[in-house]
């Protein structure tokens, strides 16, 4: 085990004047880490949460969407990750964070989706990393809160520029440099190279946080060793799994971290996940986004022809006073297989 990870606890991670409270933070994944999974994540110990990715010309304008998106989860630190490839709209979006009670910026250019990219935000800017620059520039401009940076390696193996714009967004005051260890061309395939992201930590001193296939202490572990990464990200791993992160987080730590819930304490929180989904979404479009967090939740269950019986009539209620039974009845009745990390 290197001297990074022995003596993680004694480095304190700062984001500007915040100092984070453990190096394993929640990944901004859209239509996942919303306001009821940040809080569920924070309440486990995460060291930081970030919102979905919020498009600045679409908050600017006023989409109620992105305004939900990027609404404060009534935490110590709110961090809204914005994504855009006007700087006009960026610095506007900015603002409007700012005055929503963000406590840092994060700016996107990591997004594979084809949707993102197809309109040259996201991972795209990683193809014209002077464009990109002026995104990074206005955001800047436009406030005094901390900003921080998300990305990939580059748009493909030809083209591994995340040290060249890591370098470059320290230079211009970004406070923080996350990077995705894949291209985006390939998405989510393949294993993320934990090495190469040496090559950014090679030419930044501001703290650097490591993504992709983190999914317990071992990996996270093994990928700070790989690039002398400060902190890790914790992304698909958490579906199901809010504490996660938190547990990763204690561990690097070395402190005691939450025991991953089962019957009863799954089973309230688990409801309490569901009922917050309905507050903020109202009810059909609430039950509809539940749904996945509901089957992530049933994933970690040992499988019987019992279990898929009643998992199958969680999955298509459309009353919510019989999800909540189902739920009660479910994660107490069928004994988890999630080991915590």
């Amino acid at each position: 085990m290197s001297d990074n990870c022995t003596n993680i606890a004694q480095k304190p991670i700062l984001i500007g004047p915040l100092e984070l409270r453990n190096p394993a933070f929640l990944a901004p994944m859209s239509g996942i880490s919303d306001v009821p999974f940040r809080q569920l994540a924070w309440e486990f110990g995460a060291g930081m949460v970030v919102s979905e990715m919020v498009a600045s010309e679409a908050l600017t304008t006023g989409q109620e969407e992105m305004r939900i998106k990027a609404e404060s989860a009534g935490l110590p630190v709110h961090i809204v990750q914005l994504a855009g490839r006007d700087p006009k709209w960026m610095s506007h979006a900015t603002k409007l964070a700012e005055q929503a009670g963000a406590s840092v910026i994060d700016i996107n250019m990591g997004c594979p989706s084809k949707r993102v990219t197809n309109g040259y935000s996201g991972s795209a800017l990683m193809r014209d990393l002077d464009h990109a620059m002026t995104l990074i520039d206005a955001v800047l401009e436009a406030t005094n809160l901390p900003v921080t940076l998300k990305m990939r390696l580059g748009w493909d193996d030809q083209s591994i520029n995340a040290p060249e714009l890591a370098e470059r967004a320290e230079q211009a005051g970004v406070q923080m440099i996350t990077v995705h260890a894949r291209t985006r061309n390939q998405f989510y395939k393949g294993n993320a190279d934990w090495s190469r992201v040496g090559l950014v930590r090679e030419r930044i001193s501001l703290p650097l946080i490591i993504n992709g296939d983190i999914c317990d202490e071992k990996s996270a572990r093994a990928a700070l060793d790989a690039c002398g990464a400060d902190g890790v990200m914790v992304g698909r791993a958490s579906y199901g799994a809010p504490w996660l992160p938190g547990q990763i987080g204690a561990a690097l730590s070395g402190q005691q971290g939450a025991t991953t819930p089962k019957g009863e304490e799954l089973a309230s929180l688990v409801a309490r996940h569901y009922e917050a989904m309905l507050s903020l979404y109202g009810m059909e479009l609430g039950m509809r986004n539940a749904r996945k967090h509901l089957d992530w939740y049933c994933a970690h269950l040992e499988k019987s022809d019992t279990f898929f019986r009643f998992r199958k009539q969680l999955m298509t209620t459309t009353e919510p006073k019989r999800v909540l039974e189902l739920v009660e009845r479910i994660f107490n009745e069928f004994e988890p297989e999630l080991v915590a990390a």
